[in-house]
């Protein structure tokens, strides 16, 4: 049985790929905040949980260390853990700024050297959760798009540093899933539940998102946009910036 990490396993694509790699037999590693979502988690000969806070290194290496005496291998890492900020720069507070490139982006690294021998042990994948933001601008998420850009540049740098060791790295970076649509929770500095806002375009469930991205994992693929957004909006900004930005813009409503 293979075993895969997924941090930000409690949310509702983390929930997904989960179910989506138990029905290829694998087993699953789930890591989130401690709460009620975590917890009320099954664990079973498929599934284990483990309360971490990824912004915290030391608690990092603590829970890797704790699953690598449970498991002989780790075949894939799904970095999935990710919150967001909308809002304009203007209003924002650079307290959250920094909140959110410490969960989506340095939760990651941390995550990614914990496991990082374990995965070339095993010839595994480092899996990467992006977004539209990851390769393109978007407005009223300046944060959220700084943190998936240095996370895509961190995972394609390593990509190269870590195939020598049989190590496949995928960037999967979809648009919009519906995960917590209308259930922000949005705290006082404006940070916010992904997968929360109501000013998207053409949501996605995760069941789908989860199908998309472990289809891209078999085959090897090295980025895969998910979704029909996502692809048009990889396409469109690699052949002329300026019209995907003005198309973004004028699509991308006020959040209500």
């Amino acid at each position: 049985m293979k075993t895969a990490v997924i941090t930000g396993g409690a949310g509702g694509l983390g929930q997904a790929l989960a179910t989506r790699l138990q029905r290829e037999s694998w087993h699953t590693v789930l890591l989130d905040l401690p709460g009620p979502a975590l917890e009320g988690l099954p664990q079973n000969e498929r599934q284990s949980i483990y309360a971490c806070d990824l912004t915290d290194g030391g608690a990092v290496e603590q829970v890797a260390q704790q699953v690598l005496a449970r498991h002989n291998s780790i075949d894939l890492v799904v970095y999935n853990a990710g919150i967001t900020h909308i809002g304009l720069f203007a209003d924002m507070d650079l307290t959250a700024h920094r909140k959110v490139l410490d969960v989506n982006y340095f939760g990651a690294v941390h995550t990614a050297r914990a496991f990082l021998k374990a995965v070339r042990a095993s010839s595994g994948c480092h899996l990467a959760i992006s977004s539209v933001a990851g390769f393109s601008p978007l407005i009223k998420r300046t944060a959220y798009a700084a943190s998936k850009h240095a996370l895509e540049g961190f995972f394609g740098s390593l990509r190269s540093e870590e195939k020598s060791y049989g190590v496949h790295t995928l960037i999967a970076a979809p648009s919009f899933v519906a995960t917590n649509v209308g259930r922000s929770e949005t705290q006082e500095n404006g940070l916010a539940r992904p997968g929360s806002s109501t000013d998207g375009v053409d949501y996605m469930s995760a069941e789908r998102a989860a199908d998309i991205i472990y289809k891209a994992y078999v085959r090897k693929t090295e980025m895969k946009p998910v979704g029909r957004v996502a692809s048009l909006a990889w396409w469109l900004n690699r052949l002329s910036p300026k019209a995907y930005q003005l198309l973004m813009e004028r699509n991308i409503k006020e959040p209500s």
